[in-house]
This record gives C-alpha cells, sequence and structure tokens, in this order.
C-alpha cells in the first residue's frame, strides 16, 4: 500500500468492476488489493493506473462522484486519444475540450500529448489559438489545436 493514493467514491457498489475495466483499459495498471466484505463481495479495491495509486470504495449512495475531482490522462498519440475516448465514453457522457463522463459516473480528461506545452507557450497569440480551438471540440483533436496554434487554421 502507498502511502498517498485517490479514493473514489463508489455510490452503486461497482468500485471493482470500474477498477478492473480501468486497469485493462490503461497499459501498466493492475489491481494491487481487494478488501472483502462481509457477503464476499469487494468493499475497496487498490488499483494502480500507469504507476498512480487509487482506491475504490464502496460507499454507498450518501456521497456520489462529482466534477470536482477528475482523471487526467496524457495520450502518447491520437490513435490513443481516440481508443480511451470511445471506450470511456461507451455508456457514459461525453462533456466538452476533452472531458467526459465514464459509465461509472467517474470523471475523465483526456489531453493528447502537446496539448498542455501549446496552451502554456510563452507565445501568448498562438497559445491562444490552441486554446480557442480546443475549445470547439469535445473530444480534442490534436492537429486541428496544433494547425491553429501553428495559425495554419
Amino acid at each position: 500500500m502507498t502511502r498517498v493514493a485517490t479514493c473514489l467514491w463508489f455510490a452503486d457498489n461497482n468500485g471493482h468492476e470500474a477498477a478492473a475495466f480501468y486497469c485493462g483499459l490503461l497499459p501498466d495498471s493492475r489491481i494491487t488489493m481487494t478488501m472483502p466484505g462481509e457477503t464476499g463481495a469487494p468493499v475497496a479495491v487498490a488499483f494502480e493506473l500507469m504507476g498512480t495509486p487509487y482506491q475504490a470504495l464502496n460507499g454507498g449512495d450518501r456521497n456520489r462522484l462529482g466534477e470536482e475531482t477528475s482523471i487526467v490522462v496524457a495520450t502518447e498519440d491520437q490513435a490513443e486519444t481516440d481508443r480511451l475516448w470511445a471506450a470511456l465514453a461507451d455508456g457514459g457522457q461525453e462533456k466538452a475540450c476533452g472531458w467526459l463522463v465514464d459509465r461509472f459516473v467517474v470523471h475523465w480528461q483526456i489531453a493528447p500529448k502537446g496539448l498542455w506545452e501549446m496552451m502554456c507557450d510563452p507565445d501568448r497569440e498562438a497559445a491562444g489559438r490552441a486554446f480557442a480551438a480546443m475549445l470547439e471540440m469535445v473530444r480534442i483533436d490534436i492537429a486541428t489545436v496544433r494547425a491553429a496554434f501553428e495559425g495554419r487554421a
């Protein structure tokens, strides 16, 4: 067990299912520990997503996950962006600017490599064009953002 981890509270008692789904979706991810409850069904699960520790807690309906907390994935390329987006959006809800909510009500930001760098670039005019292009998107198309950043769009 690590000393610091993000805990996600699952109101619908599907934390183990969610953790297994995420671990199957992202490379270098795994379930590290499962705490069985009185019925034998998992109450809590410790897992890692690409080396980052998380916990899933089947905590009941008292608290629900919200937009205040999201998991950010920096994807390597458009193909990875599209693959993760399709899997996580299936049964969920697409939002704006690379945000979505999956079927387990976990909020995600799928941010292709280079997006943050362009928007934080010292050339504020180019950064502004990249930011404006991103604001028009649901799923991020990094080629379109880069074209805007470079003044080609």
